[in-house]
């Protein structure tokens, strides 16, 4: 009972802060979109130092809550689902690992150094610039790999109601992979995967909920 309650406890707390950071993203991506933060407009324009950090904290902090969640979920499944739990929860990992690697960079050496209007030798190979920088590559590898564990772990839910749900927004999470890994080959791909925007957060909330009521029930 007490080990259920921990599981549900950190869970529940743990998609309520990924909730909060993808909404929070969302709304500085929406922002930058419309030009309002210094980058131009557009998807393709690169950001500005403050415009890393309102995108890039937000991202931080989700890629440290999404893995913790998905500890929960595997723990949460039945014994006979677990295979499909613990697959999402390997992917998870190696998506929380290559983007706050990639974002502690982008936050500790890129925008300081842009604000500084230092942009030297020693800085250039770890620009973010949209489709063209290793750094972008591996922000889509990374988010390819959520994909891959929303996907897996949609299968350790079973039933109606709100597993249904639950088990829906991760598989619509998992769906947009291709249009996530590919921008760098056709850039309109890109529109595809901002369903992200909303997939994402309908999976994490979705999921709170589901950790929530299972905490009153013990």
């Amino acid at each position: 009972m007490e080990a259920e309650k921990s599981v549900y406890k950190l869970g529940y707390w743990s998609a309520l802060l990924a909730s909060v950071s993808s909404l929070a993203y969302d709304i500085g991506q929406f922002a930058e979109w419309f030009g309002l933060m210094g980058s131009g407009g557009g998807p393709e324009n690169d950001s500005t130092w403050y415009g890393l950090v309102v995108l890039l904290v937000p991202s931080l902090l989700l890629g440290i809550s999404f893995v913790i969640m998905m500890g929960s979920v595997h723990l949460h499944a039945p014994a006979h689902k677990k295979i499909w739990s613990q697959t999402g929860l390997v992917f998870a990992t190696m998506y929380s690992t290559l983007i706050c690697m990639n974002y502690f960079v982008q936050l500790t050496l890129v925008a300081p150094a842009l604000y500084r209007g230092d942009v030297s030798d020693h800085i250039r190979p770890f620009l973010f610039n949209v489709f063209n920088s290793f750094t972008y590559s591996v922000d889509l590898l990374g988010y390819s790999f959520m994909s891959l564990s929303t996907l897996f772990a949609a299968f350790a839910f079973a039933g109606s109601g709100l597993q249904k749900t639950v088990r829906w927004f991760l598989i619509a999470n998992g769906l947009i992979m291709p249009f996530v890994a590919l921008q760098t080959f056709y850039h309109p791909l890109i529109w595809g995967a901002s369903l992200w925007a909303a997939t994402l957060p309908g999976a994490t909330i979705s999921l709170a909920v589901l950790f929530r009521r299972k905490l009153r029930e013990l």
